[in-house]
């Protein structure tokens, strides 16, 4: 049977949330209601890691939705993890389906997380905001079919009469630890604060650490909270077996800077710095060493920024691409590595070449001017490789190639 259930309420939202789990490298399949008993996605042969099913309740009444829940749930099964998905501005029977939700497992509570950072939707003060307007002064508020009256989400739960407590951001900010303590409180629903994946990702964390104790919890949000849920319980394919990705930045420039913050925000990346002036390959390579025997997913090796308003010398310029191929090399040769980014095509053929491959056998363009494939030839022949130019693409260029490469390596498709 399906690992999750995700339960959505418009066909819209529940296919983008179904490729946010095939992302992560389940096998997600979207069905719509109303549902057949005998459908091959109710089979135990099934295959399915992710049954994502569109109830189609958005804009039907409370009690009707409320046995749509019920329904899906039966039919479903068990599963480890029930997801209700909810519209990212709140629309529709969002209490009405969380209350049927959890009265089909009463030793469960749920974690209400409906931020999505990338679309612009976060929760702070335990209020809903669009593009940092408040939910009850948006466009969502003059729906004409569901129209959404209040930005603080505690209140769009109603009628629950369950226990809601507000998880604020400064407690999502102080860490995994924190929040573990905070979870601990018996409330039976907890709204979560959350502005930035790094966020999601850290309430994911500290449920998963619950889990193991005992806690059953309840997933209610947008989409990235619950697939990163997923991910932290186990339950996505070769989760703790799929090897870490290494990532070479070489370019200095502004942009990408920023791309390489957005990696450290929303995929936990972390990266060893390195000195312009003196780039030392077996040094790089330890520190870098280190970093992935302690379990980080995405580890970097990056270029010191020069001080802002000094010039850079060309002749030190010119020494970084050999060092960091040559640190590259050293990491592979003393490391499991599954897949390898590159920005900056000087980076690029640095790397090709330190690491004695013939070429780059291209699969797909993950972005304009960005591509991904393999490495061909040489003893690291068929590596998964991304690489992009400096100057390229926006903010979040970089975490779309790490995540392509994830991706690669989750399910073995190099088209997501």
């Amino acid at each position: 049977m399906p690992k999750l259930l995700v339960l959505g309420d418009d066909l819209t939202g529940s296919n983008a949330t179904g490729a946010l789990y095939a992302r992560f490298g389940l096998r997600a399949v979207s069905v719509n209601a109303p549902l057949d008993p005998d459908a091959p996605c109710f089979r135990a042969e099934s295959g399915i890691d992710a049954l994502v099913v569109n109830l189609g309740t958005r804009h039907a009444s409370p009690p009707h939705a409320a046995r749509m829940v019920r329904t899906a749930i039966e039919l479903a099964g068990p599963v480890e993890l029930t997801v209700k998905r909810v519209d990212t501005t709140l629309r529709g029977n969002v209490g009405v389906e969380t209350e049927a939700v959890l009265a089909s497992a009463p030793d469960a509570r749920a974690l209400v997380v409906p931020a999505f950072p990338d679309a612009g939707r976060v929760t702070l003060g335990g209020l809903h905001l669009v593009d940092g307007v408040p939910l009850a002064e948006s466009p969502a508020a003059r729906d004409p079919l569901a129209p959404v009256k209040s930005s603080r989400i505690r209140t769009l739960l109603q009628p629950t009469g369950r226990e809601i407590a507000e998880l604020p951001l400064d407690i999502v900010e102080e860490g995994v630890d924190a929040v573990v303590a905070a979870l601990r409180r018996p409330a039976g629903i907890v709204v979560c604060d959350a502005t930035t994946n790094r966020h999601l990702t850290t309430v994911a964390k500290a449920a998963a650490r619950l889990a193991a104790e005992g806690t059953r919890w309840i997933s209610v949000d947008s989409g990235p909270f619950g697939v990163r849920l997923a991910a932290a319980l186990g339950l996505a394919p070769g989760h703790g077996t799929v090897p870490p990705v290494l990532a070479v930045i070489g370019s200095i420039t502004g942009q990408t800077r920023d791309q390489v913050l957005e990696t450290e925000l929303v995929l936990d990346a972390r990266y060893v710095d390195v000195d312009p002036e003196r780039p030392d390959p077996p040094s790089i390579a330890a520190a870098a060493g280190e970093l992935l025997e302690a379990g980080h997913r995405v580890v970097g090796i990056r270029t010191r920024a020069p001080t802002p308003g000094t010039p850079v010398d060309p002749e030190v310029a010119a020494k970084i691409p050999p060092a960091l191929g040559e640190a590259a090399r050293l990491v592979l040769g003393g490391h499991r590595i599954g897949g390898l980014y590159a920005t900056g095509g000087d980076i690029a053929v640095e790397v090709t070449k330190a690491l004695g491959a013939e070429g780059f056998e291209i699969d797909t363009e993950v972005l304009p001017l960005a591509v991904a494939g393999r490495l061909s030839g040489g003893p690291h022949t068929g590596l998964p490789f991304a690489t992009k130019g400096g100057l390229i693409g926006g903010r979040d260029a970089a975490v779309a190639c790490l995540e392509h490469l994830n991706h690669v390596l989750a399910t073995g498709r190099n088209n997501p």
